[in-house]
This record gives structure tokens, C-alpha cells and sequence, in this order.
């Protein structure tokens, strides 16, 4: 059987794809306000939390708000959910502040810390995420990861599925498009960076949203490979 060929690069979504962002920071949360004697439900929490990321990118991406890092969306989308948890006395600033900043303490999937070795030893790879360059880092020293360059909205200065995020990538790599494979476990995601000519990967996550998820259970279109899990994308390449 004929594998895939090996892009001279592969650039990845993070949230989601590669971490399991929603019993991680249920976990924060949970711990946070047991700190303060005060039972959450967390999970919702962190749903609700997750839910108010998109539409907080929006007015970036539409051009009517400068650009600002994704850490602040995150602090100021938390300070809207413990208003609507009717908990937004509970937690002194400096709590919040650290609160927020649970993103970065996300665990990876089982699988993708192998996955992205394996992949490494033959190609760049590099997040190219909404999270910033320091949140990335970060994040990459708590899961694990061993990318050789931190990409995405930091440096294209807005978020995908702009199509400049995918593009800035390639740009600071000194590839084409072409030559580069975006991964992840969103198909909008790979629609977007395969309308500007990158090769495209999907992975599945079917419990990133909880275990009623209805979103990205499957391929949703023509990709360059479909994957199980990390391990086995790189084992699609013979790594």
C-alpha cells in the first residue's frame, strides 16, 4: 500500500486536536473554588467557558477590535461566565488572573505526545493555533510537546479560520503552502487552510466536547489524510 508523502512541514490546532481542554480545566476550576469552599459544577463551567471562545475572536477577525492575544479573551470570557454563574465576587483578582490562565495546563490527548515525536524526527513541526506565542510555550512545557517554532494568530496578529493565519504560517517557515500540512480535529479548520493550498490532516476527537458531542466525528471533506489519533497519522507515513 502507497503512503502518503511527507510534508516538508506540518503545522497543528492545539485545542482539541492535541489536548483535551475540557476535564482539564474543569479540573481548574474545580480546584480553584474548593479553594474558596464553594462547590461548582465544572464541567459546565469549562463548557460554557469554551463556549463563549468564538464569538469572543469574532470582532477580531471582522476587523472591529484590534488584535489582542487570545490570554485576554480567555480572562475577560471568564469574568462573563462567573457572572452567569452568579459567582463573580467569589475569586480575588489575583485567583482570576491564575484562573485564566488554566489553558496553559491542559493535558494532551494519550496519544499525542508520541504522535508529534514520531513526526518531528522527519518533518518541522509547530503549533499553529488562536493561543499566543507565550500561552503555547507554556502549554507545551506542561503536555510535553516539542515543537521546532511556535506559529498561528500571534503572528498573523488575527485568529482562524482566517486564512492570513495559515498563510503567515507558511510565510515564516519559507514554505509554500503546498509544501505544508495543516492538522486538526476541526474540519472548518482544514476547509479554511485548504482554500489558501495547504495539504490537510484531520484527526478524530469524538469526546473533545463531552460525550454527546454532534460536531467533527468524521471527515467532512476531501483531506490529504484522515487519522485515528496522532499516533497513527505518523504512522501513515511510515513513522
Amino acid at each position: 500500500m502507497s503512503r502518503t508523502a511527507l510534508p516538508s512541514a506540518m503545522i497543528f490546532d492545539v485545542f482539541g486536536t492535541l489536548v483535551d481542554y475540557r476535564t482539564s480545566v474543569a479540573r481548574e476550576v474545580r480546584r480553584a473554588f474548593e479553594c474558596c469552599g464553594q462547590n461548582v459544577d465544572s464541567l459546565a463551567f469549562a463548557d460554557s467557558w469554551r463556549a463563549a471562545y468564538e464569538p469572543s475572536m469574532e470582532p477580531v477577525r471582522s476587523g472591529r477590535r484590534p488584535y489582542v492575544p487570545l490570554d485576554v479573551l480567555h480572562y475577560e470570557n471568564l469574568c462573563s461566565v462567573l457572572r452567569q454563574f452568579e459567582l463573580a465576587g467569589i475569586l480575588s483578582h489575583d485567583r482570576k488572573i491564575e484562573l485564566s490562565r488554566a489553558w496553559e495546563r491542559l493535558d494532551p490527548w494519550p496519544d499525542a505526545v508520541a504522535g508529534l515525536d514520531r513526526l518531528k524526527a522527519a518533518t518541522l513541526i509547530a503549533p499553529c493555533s488562536n493561543g499566543s506565542v507565550g500561552l503555547m510555550v507554556r502549554l507545551a512545557r506542561h503536555a510535553g510537546f516539542s515543537w521546532d517554532c511556535i506559529l498561528g494568530a500571534d503572528i498573523a496578529k488575527t485568529y482562524k479560520p482566517d486564512p492570513n493565519v495559515y498563510l503567515a504560517s507558511c510565510e515564516a517557515l519559507g514554505l509554500s503552502p503546498g509544501r505544508v500540512m495543516m492538522v486538526a480535529a476541526h474540519n472548518q479548520d482544514l476547509e479554511a487552510a485548504a482554500a489558501v493550498g495547504l495539504q490537510t490532516g484531520f484527526i478524530s476527537r469524538p469526546t473533545e466536547f463531552g460525550p454527546g458531542q454532534t460536531t467533527d466525528l468524521s471527515p467532512a471533506g476531501d483531506w490529504t489524510v484522515t487519522a485515528a489519533n496522532a499516533v497513527d497519522l505518523a504512522g501513515q507515513f511510515g513513522l
